[in-house]
């Protein structure tokens, strides 16, 4: 049986805020067009810090609120879409700054639902009786990626980082993960590989039929349609197959946890769904989008809230480029 107990959460903020009404200063919008279609009045910028720096915060700050030793964490899993460094993978140098000495490490890419893979990952990892303690982290530096001459999608996406030290349990955890591979249509970045000076390389000729101007070369790219329809049908049916595969109703989940993305998406959700308002928690309105690391925020902020108690069953569920989605269950 899979089964993970949280004991130890933290996260990092940027402290540099980016509300609604500086984005009317760049852009032709306004605090209440953005509100209206999104749900947020505020996201976070990491202005000076990268985005290792924000994971090494949150992933310290669980590790203290854990209260286990450093050195007792046998792996890190850090789930990112945005590292700064080709390698090595940010989970080491999460590693290294934590004092994990004990623990391996690798990463886990896929975009906003990161963390419910990784999270899936470290179950698995659990049943062997060689890990004991796994710190997972999920951040994301996303203004880099953002185009600020788009009001489409940059005002939807905010910088942090939230972590979480899971340990095995003997209450059960169920998961449903899925892919619909998609590529170069609803959600993308490309890495630029423009700067090369290799004098063998030449103009990609299948990425160009794609990637053909200089936007597209350098930032994200949303096709907001396409994205909406398949994240409220994508949290649906992650919902809908966790429970079944726990053999649970909706009303026997204590909090639903869901992927930030876009008010509008969780309000669609949750009414075909047919969930209690009141049992969904959203932190949009002061974060935003940050990808991977809003479920795990989220995490953070209720355990501080002393709004998940011993005893509660959660369901978590993502949903983002790739196209991923997931959704887990489990008893606190």
């Amino acid at each position: 049986m899979r089964g993970i107990k949280i004991i130890g959460t933290g996260m990092y903020i940027p402290e540099t805020v980016a509300d609604n009404d500086w984005f009317s200063t760049i852009l032709d919008t306004n605090d209440e067009w953005i509100y209206s279609r999104t749900g947020i009045r505020r996201r976070h910028i990491s202005a000076d810090k990268p985005n290792y720096y924000m994971a090494c915060q949150a992933a310290k700050a669980a590790v203290a609120d854990s209260g286990i030793d450093p050195a007792e964490i046998d792996l890190v899993l850090a789930a990112t879409c945005s590292p700064d460094f080709f390698y090595p993978a940010m989970s080491c140098l999460v590693q290294n700054d934590v004092g994990a000495v004990n623990a391996a490490a690798f990463d886990i890419s896929s975009a906003c639902t990161g963390f419910i893979n990784a999270l899936d990952t470290a179950s698995r990892f659990l049943l062997d009786s060689d890990y004991r303690n796994i710190l997972i982290v999920a951040s994301e530096r996303l203004a880099p990626h953002c185009d600020y001459t788009d009001r489409t999608a940059s005002i939807l996406f905010g910088d942090g980082a939230g972590a979480a030290v899971v340990t095995r349990s003997d209450k059960p955890m169920w998961s449903y993960l899925s892919a619909k591979g998609d590529p170069f249509r609803a959600l993308y970045c490309k890495v630029d590989q423009s700067r090369t000076n290799c004098p063998l390389i030449k103009e990609d000729s299948e990425m160009s039929k794609f990637i053909d101007n200089e936007a597209k070369t350098h930032f994200m790219q949303m096709n907001g349609k396409a994205v909406y329809k398949f994240a409220v049908e994508a949290m649906e049916t992650a919902v809908n197959k966790v429970l079944e595969r726990a053999k649970l109703s909706k009303d026997d989940i204590d909090l639903y946890i869901p992927h930030q993305a876009n008010a509008r998406i969780i309000e669609s959700a949750v009414k075909n769904l047919g969930l209690p308002e009141d049992k969904v928690y959203v932190n949009l309105e002061d974060h935003g989008n940050t990808s991977s690391a809003c479920i795990p925020t989220a995490l953070a902020e209720l355990r501080a809230q002393h709004r998940i108690a011993e005893g509660m069953t959660v369901c978590m569920v993502g949903f983002g480029a790739g196209l991923t989605s997931g959704a887990i269950v489990y008893n606190q």
